[in-house]
């Protein structure tokens, strides 16, 4: 039998790093709350998308729809997206007739970002049918069990952010 047709051996793996118990609750954690973040964010992304909407630009639309005008910093800080891809969003929404840009009457170097009447119209008519998609992604937990969830998750994102980030690269 030649190289070319026989079926490679696998190498021996090395192998992994032990950890201790609190790492690997803290890694084990870590995955199920990627996995059930991918499992809900489909039902939100698949909600918008029948909109012809991104999941960023919904949240562009539906923040300006619940809190009101927003300077381009309040935006970005509420939407979790860079400066520039607040720019990019605020531009595609605007092209589309949903959102304006306005002056800021305290700094002219700032602008607010505010819903136009057709990008409050939409959001009204699609923003409770959203509501039931998140709720029907979430109903494998009752409301009890969410009320809980939610409190923890605010417990370990703010303990997190409290935290330095470590830069060390090996």
């Amino acid at each position: 039998m030649s190289d070319a047709t026989r079926t490679p051996t696998r190498k021996s793996a090395r192998k992994p790093a032990t950890l201790d118990a609190a790492e690997a609750s803290a890694l084990r954690l870590w995955v199920i709350l990627s996995r059930a973040h991918t499992a809900v964010a489909r039902h939100a992304e698949a909600d918008v998308a029948r909109h012809g909407l991104t999941i960023a630009e919904f949240g562009v639309l539906e923040a300006l729809y619940h809190v009101g005008p927003l300077l381009l910093g309040e935006l970005q800080r509420k939407v979790l997206v860079s400066s520039g891809g607040v720019t990019w969003l605020v531009d595609r929404l605007e092209k589309r007739g949903f959102v304006k840009r306005e002056a800021c009457p305290e700094d002219r170097r700032a602008r607010y970002a505010t819903l136009t009447v057709e990008g409050r119209k939409l959001m009204a008519r699609i923003f409770p049918d959203h509501a039931q998609a998140i709720e029907h992604a979430m109903s494998g937990l009752s409301r009890a069990d969410r009320q809980r969830a939610a409190a923890l998750l605010r417990s370990l994102g703010r303990a997190a952010e409290a935290l330095p980030v470590s830069t060390d690269v090996e």
